[in-house]
C-alpha cells in the first residue's frame, strides 16, 4: 500500500499505509482525526487514485440533516410532469407512482455512494461539524449501507463504498462510530516527510530550497499562532517561491511571502521582519 500510495501522489507513512490496507481488506470505515491542515482530506483522494474509485464526498456542517445527505426530490420537474400528466386527464395514482419514481429523485452523497455499479471511495469530510442526530444517522447507515426511501422502499448497496471519515476534533465524536471504524490521528509532518512532500508536490524545487522550507515550516509550527500553517501552505509556499525563481530562501523574499503559509493578521504582526531573518538564518545554518 505504501508504494502504490507513493505512486498515486501521495506521501504517507507506515501507520498511514497500514491504516488504508487495513481498512480495504477488512472493509472497515477508517475514522482519521487531527488538527486542520495536515492532510486527513488529501488520504481519501489518493486511496480513490490508488483504488481507481470515484470519489464522493460529503462535506459535513452544523444543521446538515439526514435528507440533504441522502436525496431529494426534483419539485420543479415533478411539478412540470403533474402539470402535463393533468392536462391528459391521467390517473391521480397513476401520475403520483409516476412523477415519484427514481427518474426524479436527485441522489445527494450518501444514496450515491451506495448505487454506484462499482465501489467509490465515499468521504465523510468534517464530521465533528455536523450534530450528534447525524452522527446516529450516519452510524446506522454505515452498519446496513441501505437506506429507506419511503415512496421507493429500501435500496440496498450491492457494491459496498470504501469509507473515510475526518475531524478536526471540535466535538467529540460518539463511541458507537467510533467503535465502528478504524482509527488514525494524524500530526504535522516531521521535517524528512515534509521535505518529502515538497519535493513531491513541488518536483521545480531545488534540494536546498526544499530542506529550508521544511526547516522553517518546522520552526513556524513551534510558535504560539492563531492559525498553525499546514502541509498545503507549505505547498503554496514553495510553488510561490519557485514561481519568483529562488533556489535558496532569503529573509526578504520570505518576509514578502509570509501569507502564503500565515492566514492570521496577529500571526503577521508577531512574525516580524527581525524573527524571519532569524528563522532563515537558522534553516540555512542547519544545513551547512
Amino acid at each position: 500500500m505504501e508504494e502504490s500510495l507513493e505512486r498515486a501522489g501521495y506521501v504517507p507513512d507506515a501507520s498511514i499505509a497500514t491504516a488504508l490496507f487495513l481498512a480495504t481488506s477488512l472493509r472497515k470505515p477508517v475514522l482519521i482525526e487531527g488538527e486542520a491542515g495536515v492532510g486527513k482530506t488529501e488520504i481519501a483522494k489518493a486511496l480513490a487514485r490508488v483504488l481507481d474509485a470515484e470519489l464522493i464526498r460529503l462535506q459535513c456542517y452544523e444543521g446538515l440533516d439526514a435528507s440533504t445527505a441522502l436525496y431529494e426530490w426534483n419539485y420543479p420537474r415533478q411539478l412540470l410532469h403533474a402539470r402535463i400528466f393533468e392536462g391528459r386527464g391521467e390517473d391521480p395514482a397513476r401520475t403520483e407512482a409516476a412523477i415519484f419514481g427514481r427518474d426524479y429523485l436527485l441522489e445527494r452523497p450518501l444514496l450515491q455512494a451506495i448505487t454506484r455499479p462499482r465501489e467509490p471511495v465515499l468521504l465523510v469530510d468534517e464530521v465533528d461539524r455536523a450534530d450528534d442526530g447525524f452522527e446516529a444517522f450516519l452510524l446506522e447507515v454505515l452498519s446496513d449501507f441501505q437506506v429507506t426511501i419511503p415512496e421507493l422502499g429500501t435500496i440496498r448497496a450491492e457494491h459496498v463504498p470504501y469509507v473515510v471519515l475526518t475531524s478536526n476534533r471540535t466535538r467529540e465524536i460518539g463511541d458507537a462510530l467510533r467503535r465502528r471504524c478504524l482509527y488514525l490521528y494524524l500530526e504535522h509532518p516531521d521535517l524528512e516527510k515534509e521535505v518529502r512532500i515538497i519535493r513531491a508536490k513541488v518536483p521545480a524545487a531545488s534540494g536546498e530550497l526544499a530542506r529550508e522550507i521544511g526547516r522553517f515550516m518546522q520552526a513556524v509550527r513551534r510558535r504560539r499562532l492563531g492559525k498553525v500553517p499546514g502541509v498545503a501552505e507549505t505547498i503554496d509556499w514553495a510553488q510561490a517561491l519557485v514561481r519568483l525563481g529562488c533556489t535558496h530562501l532569503d529573509p526578504e523574499t520570505a518576509a514578502a511571502t509570509l501569507g502564503c503559509i500565515l492566514k492570521d493578521p496577529r500571526d503577521l504582526r508577531d512574525l516580524g521582519g527581525g524573527e524571519v531573518g532569524a528563522l532563515v538564518s537558522q534553516a540555512a545554518e542547519a544545513l551547512r
